[in-house]
């Protein structure tokens, strides 16, 4: 199989998924309004298996529905440890000592089972190919592995694929083979993947950092969509400058401990910003070159594209009612 493309064989095979599977002509997809959930973090501490020291301590971190929270900070802050709790995998999964709690619209994550979370809570890793299945033939395939998972009907597992591949742009890497795409490619792929599963909740950790500016624009666009239609997310990104356009609100992570948190262009302006290992935005040090050199800016001008909180924005998936439970 070569690196431009699949091979005759997955390649007809891919042709006979893709022809069961396509919705009849002026039938878009109509994805299902999401149920709104809120994650709050409160008092919470992280200790791995095997250690003594605590990776997390004193977290107080909250995301509402339809809000996006950036948070960044200098490496082995415990950004991604963060994501692995606020998603319920630790300790389910990977075992440790949880201190405080966690809690996903009220319900603890301690009360929930991993099919619970994978319902719930979608979580996007920095290393795409560490979730790739490694069965799929096709990204067609990967994208519909979560959601053939939860026992969906075909029709409603092609049109979440449809819907999400388009959303991030990579429609046509469909009959590609998910393991001989570009680094960049494979992250849209498991962020697409993700997404298909149509969570509550995301946590992203690093989803932008393998993508050209096109690709993480595309990004920007899709998840400023779904926080529209009430997606809560939360997002590790040490482009500050994309979060300066995107995120709500923004914590600041030093040695496992909020240290900063608040309305986002005001803590990604805060002076004492780089001191603790995050680059501030280019609008903003732009403007502190400008002051140092006596040169009056105007702040309009320097004010980062934001999209309107309360617009809909055009990535958003048409909500209808939700078909009641068979």
């Amino acid at each position: 199989m070569s690196a431009s493309g699949p091979s005759a064989g997955s390649c007809s095979a891919w042709s006979c998924w893709s022809s069961c599977r396509r919705l009849p002509a002026g039938s878009p997809f109509r994805e299902p309004a999401n149920q709104r959930m809120s994650l709050v973090l409160a008092g919470v501490g992280y200790t791995y298996v095997g250690t003594m020291n605590r990776v997390l301590d004193g977290i107080d971190l909250e995301v509402r529905p339809g809000r996006i929270v950036g948070l960044v900070g200098p490496n082995e802050a415990g950004k991604s440890t963060l994501c692995l709790v606020a998603s319920g995998l630790a300790p389910l999964v990977i075992g440790g000592r949880l201190d405080g709690s966690v809690a996903q619209e009220g319900t603890s994550t301690k009360d929930l089972t991993v099919r619970d979370l994978g319902q719930r809570v979608g979580i996007l890793f920095q290393n795409p190919i560490t979730q790739m299945s490694g069965t799929s033939v096709t990204v067609y395939e990967e994208i519909a592995f979560g959601p053939r998972n939860l026992g969906l009907p075909v029709e409603q597992v092609a049109e979440r694929i449809e819907w999400a591949a388009d959303l991030v742009g990579i429609a046509d890497l469909l009959p590609r083979d998910p393991l001989r795409v570009s680094g960049g490619q494979a992250q849209l792929v498991a962020l697409a993947a993700v997404l298909a599963l149509r969570p509550a909740v995301l946590v992203l950790d690093e989803p932008t950092s393998q993508l050209d500016p096109l690709g993480t624009r595309l990004v920007q666009g899709a998840l400023s969509g779904l926080a529209g239609s009430g997606t809560a997310i939360l997002m590790v990104e040490h482009k500050t400058d994309l979060l300066a356009r995107l995120a709500d609100e923004v914590a600041v992570l030093v040695g496992g401990r909020i240290v900063r948190s608040g309305p986002a262009l005001e803590v990604l302006s805060d002076p004492e910003l780089a001191g603790m290992g995050v680059e501030p935005p280019s609008d903003v040090r732009l403007r502190r070159a400008a002051n140092e050199a006596g040169v009056e800016l105007d702040p309009a001008w320097l004010r980062p594209e934001r999209p309107d909180p309360e617009r809909p924005s055009a990535a958003d998936p048409p909500a209808v009612a939700k078909p009641a439970a068979p």
